[in-house]
C-alpha cells in the first residue's frame, strides 16, 4: 500500500513549465499566402529575420495574434533583425531581455502578447499602448502592418474588422 501512494503522490505533484521552453512546432504550409508576404516584406529590405518568416506566423496563430503584429513590432525595433541585443528583436522589456535564439524570442514574446494577465483579450491598440506608450509607436506599428498585407489574409478570413469568433476588432487597416 505505501508504494502505491509514494506512486500516486509522485503523479499528483505540480509540475511547471518555463514560458521561455521551446517546442519547435510544425512549419506552416509553403502555400500560406501570408509566407510569400513576409518573406517578400523583409527581403525587399535587406532584412535578416526574412529567414524567421516562418516562426512569425506560427507563433501568431499558436497565440490568435494579427499575424502582421510580431514582425511589424521587430521591425520597428529591431530594423527586421539589423540591430538588437541578446537574440532580444523586439526589444522586450527595454531590451534587457535575454533569449536563447531570435526563434526562442519570437514566441516568448508572441505567448506574452497573446496569453498573458497583461494583454490576453486587449485589442490591437490597447496591446500596442501597453507595449509602448509613446502615441507615435502605435501609428508606427500599423504602418508596418498595412505595409506587409490585409489581415485577411490570415487563414482565410474574409474581413479585416473580424476576428475568429466573430467579433468586431481593432484593425491596423483602420
Amino acid at each position: 500500500m505505501k508504494d502505491f501512494l509514494l506512486v500516486a503522490g509522485l503523479l499528483a505533484a505540480p509540475v511547471t513549465a518555463s514560458v521561455q521552453q521551446y517546442v519547435r512546432p510544425k512549419p506552416a504550409p509553403q502555400k500560406d499566402a501570408r509566407l510569400s508576404r513576409l518573406q517578400k516584406f523583409f527581403g525587399d529590405r535587406d532584412c535578416p529575420l526574412r529567414d524567421a518568416a516562418n516562426d512569425f506566423l506560427i507563433a501568431a496563430d499558436q497565440n490568435q495574434l494579427d499575424w502582421r503584429l510580431l514582425p511589424s513590432i521587430s521591425f520597428v525595433e529591431s530594423s527586421g533583425g539589423k540591430v538588437y541585443t541578446n537574440n532580444n528583436v523586439f526589444g522586450w522589456n527595454s531590451c534587457k531581455e535575454k533569449f536563447p535564439s531570435i526563434r526562442a524570442g519570437i514566441h516568448y514574446v508572441a505567448a506574452q502578447l497573446g496569453k498573458s494577465k497583461r494583454y490576453k483579450d486587449k485589442d490591437l491598440d490597447s496591446k500596442l499602448q501597453t507595449y509602448n506608450s509613446l502615441p507615435e509607436y502605435s501609428r508606427r506599428v500599423k504602418a508596418v502592418m498595412r505595409t506587409i498585407g490585409s489581415r485577411s489574409e490570415s487563414r482565410g478570413l474574409t474581413a479585416d474588422r473580424f476576428g475568429p469568433f466573430g467579433a468586431a476588432t481593432s484593425s491596423a487597416s483602420e
